[in-house]
C-alpha cells in the first residue's frame, strides 16, 4: 500500500480500518472508523481536503480526488463507492451507494439515502435529493429510494463491507 504525506499532510487512517496492499492514500486524508479502501483504488489528497465518516467502503479501482483549491470532496457515514467509480470535488452524504463504474464531478451534492446507479455521470452542480435513485449519461432521477431498497442495498452493502474487510486482517 501506498500511504505517504503531501505538502506537510499526512493521511488519518484509524486502527480498525483497512488499506488493501495495492491501495493508494496520500495527503489531506481523514478517514472515519471502520472504513475500507480496497485493492487498486486511489484515495489522493493533494489538492485539496478528503474527508470521509465512518463505514465508509471505497471498491476495487474507485478514485477520490478533489480540485486544487475549490472543491473538496467530504463522505458522510455509511457510504458504499463501487468498482471503479470516480468521485471528484463533491459532497455526499450519509447512507449513499454510488454504483460500479459512475462517476460524480466537482460540487454535486447527494442527499441522504440515495442510489447513483452503476455507470451514471453526475455532472458539475448536480444536487440529488434524499432518497432519490439517479441514472443515465447524463444522470437523472428516475425514482425513489424504497424502504427495502434502502435496507436491502444501502446498508447491506456497508455492512458487508466491514465483513469483507475482517477477512484479511486475521
Amino acid at each position: 500500500m501506498i500511504i505517504k504525506p503531501v505538502n506537510g499532510k499526512f493521511p488519518q487512517i484509524p486502527d480498525d480500518c483497512f488499506v488493501a496492499e495495492n491501495a493508494t492514500v496520500v495527503g489531506d486524508v481523514v478517514m472515519g472508523r471502520q472504513c475500507s479502501i480496497w485493492f487498486n483504488a486511489v484515495v489522493r489528497g493533494d489538492v485539496h481536503f478528503i474527508k470521509m465518516g465512518d463505514k465508509v467502503n471505497v471498491q476495487d479501482g474507485a478514485v477520490i480526488h478533489a480540485t486544487y483549491q475549490t472543491s473538496p470532496t467530504t463522505i458522510g457515514n455509511n457510504v458504499s463507492i463501487g468498482h471503479n467509480a470516480i468521485v471528484h470535488g463533491c459532497t455526499i452524504h450519509d447512507n449513499v451507494l454510488i454504483g460500479m463504474g459512475s462517476i460524480v464531478m466537482d460540487d454535486c451534492v447527494i442527499e441522504s439515502n440515495s442510489i447513483i446507479a452503476a455507470g451514471a455521470v453526475l455532472t458539475k452542480n448536480t444536487h440529488v435529493e434524499a432518497g432519490s435513485v439517479y441514472a443515465g449519461v447524463p444522470a437523472r432521477k428516475v425514482k425513489e429510494v424504497s424502504k427495502e431498497l434502502q435496507k436491502e442495498e444501502i446498508e447491506r452493502i456497508a455492512n458487508n463491507y466491514i465483513k469483507y474487510s475482517s477477512w484479511f486482517k486475521e
